[in-house]
């Protein structure tokens, strides 16, 4: 009986080992910048930034960018993972520019950007 509820409390405790360690604390993003970029037709943005790992394990993070108007409503967002399915490994960085997620609307006024999500592939 002991073997049984040992064997299962690995079971259990296994997937829990495929998360990483390092948690959303662990990443900064920096230089996040929003530019409009005209030209033909609607306007484009480039929401352009620096994810950067201070975990000391390689791990990968989910950011999310949200649009509001100017009384601070949440009016889009989206989530990205910069480094796509690869880890970045510790004390290194990954650009992104997430602006192709967004369609342009005059009520968007102001933009943050925070890391939602840390899992290792």
């Amino acid at each position: 009986m002991k073997k049984i509820a040992i064997a299962i409390a690995l079971f259990v405790a296994a997937p829990l080992s495929a998360h990483a360690a390092c948690a959303a604390k662990d990443f900064t993003i920096d230089g996040f910048a929003v530019k409009l970029q005209q030209g033909s037709g609607q306007p484009r943005f480039s929401m352009k930034g620096n994810l950067v790992n201070k975990c000391g394990e390689a791990a990968a993070a989910q950011i999310r960018i949200d649009a509001k108007d100017a009384s601070g409503k949440v009016v889009a967002s989206k989530q990205g993972w910069p480094a796509g399915t690869s880890n970045i490994e510790p004390g290194k960085s990954v650009d992104f520019d997430l602006g192709r997620l967004f369609r342009y609307s005059p009520d968007m006024q102001d933009y943050t950007v925070v890391v939602s999500d840390v899992k290792a592939w």
